[in-house]
């Protein structure tokens, strides 16, 4: 399947319409050979759950567990054999700051402990031993990955801007549904995801797009918004899909992180406001970026760049400055 470039037409046209009204949620359709899935206005590629077993639920939540760590904050993937000194050293903290600290590792060791559990239960069912929901180690594993979840809003997202709750909680929500309905959780977050990459790429466009100094910077904004709704929607385990499309995302990113301008064309901007501007362009490539590799959205963060462009709009007309609008590549 060929990929676009352009995210005004990102599964847009007659292979994706469904007659004359929005598909409903849930939706699904073969393009190409290849199956989608409709979810809150836009088209997702849609993934097969695997068959409910426990050791499918245990591949699900280790997987979830590596990526949880993979998107917050260095050193809080504590041992779930160090829980005891790690809620010791949580309890008495009194700094604020490091108390926070504290009470994100407690959550890493909780939600290492969990797993352990739960890995250790799929070893002695598959040694013959059945062991249900009732059982006292099931009981554990859960209360460990629920104390995780409401410790999870004290964790930060590597970049330190904000916690991503929603990530924080997928793996307890693999511990507790079906697979089949986290599959469908999956979707939906996919969908918000892509609609927050489209959102801070209109908030980019809108800001760069009127002064010359950016001619072109629309192009690359696009294209790299695009590869990034194919990022998002994508499992690495899908390895036909995966070798095309991150090494686009990544070419995009570089792309768009390397775009000049030209600011010789535009004598009436300072600078100090080309530099800006500039900046606004590698902040909303780094958001962009965050939110289609730990695929839910990304709402502090995105209103933080908001406004940082409505800054630079007013910056703009406070040194008067002629814009002019220019064709874009």
């Amino acid at each position: 399947m060929k990929l676009s470039s352009d995210s005004t037409t990102f599964r847009q046209g007659p292979a994706w319409s469904t007659g004359s009204t929005a598909p409903d949620n849930g939706t699904q359709k073969t393009v190409e050979g290849q199956r989608f899935i409709f979810y809150d206005g836009y088209w997702i590629r849609y993934y097969q759950p695997p068959a409910e077993s426990l050791e499918a639920r245990k591949n699900l939540i280790e997987s979830l567990t590596r990526r949880t760590f993979h998107h917050t904050e260095h050193g809080i993937n504590t041992p779930g054999r160090a829980l005891e000194c790690a809620r010791t050293a949580y309890e008495q903290q009194t700094d604020p700051r490091q108390k926070r600290v504290n009470a994100a590792m407690l959550a890493g060791a909780l939600f290492n402990r969990a797993t352990d559990i739960f890995r250790t239960v799929v070893d002695l069912g598959a040694n013959g031993v059945q062991i249900s929901r009732d059982n006292e180690l099931m009981q554990e594993c859960g209360q460990c990955f629920k104390e995780a979840l409401d410790l999870g809003t004290q964790v930060k997202h590597y970049s330190g801007q904000e916690g991503i709750d929603e990530l924080w909680g997928e793996p307890f929500r693999a511990f507790t549904v079906p697979i089949s309905h986290f599959y469908e959780s999956r979707f939906i977050k996919v969908a918000q995801a892509m609609k927050n990459i489209d959102q801070i790429a209109e908030s980019m466009k809108a800001s760069l797009h009127p002064h010359v100094a950016f001619s072109g910077a629309q192009w690359h904004i696009d294209h790299f918004a695009t590869a990034a709704k194919y990022e998002c929607e994508t499992m690495r385990s899908d390895a036909e899909n995966n070798f095309r499309i991150w090494p686009q995302f990544v070419a995009a990113g570089e792309m768009l992180a390397e775009f000049q301008g030209q600011p010789h064309r535009d004598l009436n901007m300072p600078a100090w406001l080309y530099s800006t501007g500039a900046k606004l362009i590698f902040d909303g490539k780094s958001l962009i970026e965050w939110v289609a590799l730990a695929r839910v959205p990304m709402p502090v963060s995105t209103d933080l760049f908001v406004d940082e462009c409505s800054e630079f709009d007013s910056a703009v007309q406070a040194v008067h400055p002629r814009p002019r609008s220019v064709s874009q590549r």
